[in-house]
């Protein structure tokens, strides 16, 4: 299934969130730019199908998302999931407290998920 063009609204606010990320996302960002984690691009806050995710590999077809409290059994959350589910993509959700308290994991467990999808 092709995805819809970007409308520049939601390009707009991608780079709006990107430059206002969470401590989390900061520092998860700085784990997975440029190559970092066992050569896998990872992009962040990327518009895609009217949603914005986080964090993307598209080589792996992974998404990773950092969520706060907010998102507690956010049915949204779940629709968005097997949306991109049903395109192939898998992802991975990390609490804000778990990315700051023990980003190695977390990395391992990206990088395990992502490893597993790519052979």
């Amino acid at each position: 299934m092709p995805h819809q063009p970007i409308p520049p609204p939601h390009r707009t606010y991608a780079r709006a969130m990107r430059a206002e990320a969470t401590k989390p996302e900061n520092l998860l960002w700085q784990a997975l730019r440029n190559r970092q984690l066992e050569g896998f691009k990872f992009k962040r806050q990327v518009p895609l199908d009217g949603y914005i995710l986080d964090f993307v590999c598209f080589e792996a077809r992974l998404i990773v998302e950092v969520d706060g409290g907010q998102h507690s059994g956010a049915i949204g959350d779940a629709v968005r999931d097997r949306h991109f589910e049903a395109q192939g993509f898998r992802t991975l959700r990390f609490w804000n407290d778990e990315v700051e308290k023990e980003l190695d994991a977390v990395c391992r467990a990206i990088l395990h998920e992502a490893e597993g999808r790519i052979g």
